[in-house]
Parts: structure tokens; C-alpha cells; sequence
């Protein structure tokens, strides 16, 4: 797996890998993960087709997305540490 590409993003880290003609879109906040993955034969653009994907609205449901698995880990995490 090879990085061909990371997005500068307030709110997330971003970066683009390449591996078994797949495009796996990485985003990272904090110790949570996103991960993505789509068949290059899908983007015939390549990785400026992948940027396309990557619109403002994507970026914002994946942000409100950290913010639940945040809440949800903190929740179980809060059961767990109640036993």
C-alpha cells in the first residue's frame, strides 16, 4: 500500500493510498478512523476523481460521523468503566 496523496483538512487527516486497484480514502481524527475504498476502474479520473468524491458535504457527514463514534466510544467506555 503506497500514500499517492493526503488533503490538507481542518478537521480531519486525509490521505489517499493505492493498493490492489483499489483507492483507499483514509480520514483520521484524533484515535478514530474512516477508511473508504473503491476500485480504480471506478475513477476513470484516477486520484483527481477521487478528490471529486471528497466534496464539502462528504467532509462534513464524515466530521458529524467523529463526533458520533466519539459519543458512542465515550458512552461504552463509561459502562465499561461502571462494572
Amino acid at each position: 500500500m503506497r500514500v499517492i496523496a493526503e488533503l490538507p483538512h481542518p478537521d480531519c487527516k486525509i490521505s489517499i493510498f493505492s493498493m490492489n486497484q483499489k483507492y483507499i480514502i483514509k480520514l483520521e481524527k484524533g484515535v478514530f478512523e474512516q477508511i473508504y475504498k473503491i476500485s480504480e476502474l471506478d475513477v476513470p479520473e484516477g486520484v483527481d476523481g477521487v478528490f471529486k468524491i471528497l466534496n464539502d458535504n462528504f467532509i462534513k457527514t464524515a466530521a458529524e460521523r467523529f463526533n458520533q463514534m466519539r459519543s458512542d466510544f465515550n458512552e461504552a467506555y463509561k459502562e465499561y468503566d461502571s462494572f
